[in-house]
């Protein structure tokens, strides 16, 4: 499959063609020294990227999970601001490989942030974070909320 599709980026390089003209082939999905040109819509700001997440509710916590594979707890940050929860990080390469060398690259590596606001309101200072085989889970305690209360008006 991958020589087929080597096949393919070469023959259409020689037509004159590109491969997405030939056959509406994806950027990604080409090596990583013939992306270069095309790989803009990998990222908005390509000085930091965004972490992908999801968020949930259980009766008591608002949760949110992310992958964050190759990231070390210490190069994580995670703050609470009212109604917003902010996880910045940094996913180190361990090794130096020349872009010439890459047949594909498509992890991202360097910073990352996400700032997420909250439906409802927390405990920040109750907040737990644990990162367990490349999975952030952080645990947000939910407010109780106090029971409707009705007041009488009283008459002056």
């Amino acid at each position: 499959m991958t020589a087929q599709i080597f096949t393919q980026i070469f023959s259409s390089k020689q037509q004159g063609n590109s491969p997405q003209q030939e056959e509406n082939v994806h950027p990604a999905s080409q090596p990583a020294n013939q992306q270069a040109a095309d790989d803009s819509y990998l990222f908005e700001n390509e000085e930091e990227g965004q972490l992908a997440v999801d968020v949930y509710q259980t009766d008591d916590h608002i949760v949110i999970r992310s992958t964050v594979a190759g990231v070390k707890p210490e190069d994580l940050s995670i703050s609470i601001d009212g109604d917003m929860v902010t996880i910045k990080g940094q996913r180190q390469e361990e090794e130096e490989i020349s872009d010439d060398n890459y047949l594909y690259k498509e992890c991202y590596w360097g910073s990352f942030s996400r700032s997420i606001i909250l439906p409802i309101e927390v405990k920040g200072e109750e907040a737990e974070a644990t990162l367990k085989n490349g999975i952030l889970t952080i645990k947000l305690p939910k407010v109780k909320k106090t029971k409707n209360v009705s007041i009488k008006v009283n008459a002056e």
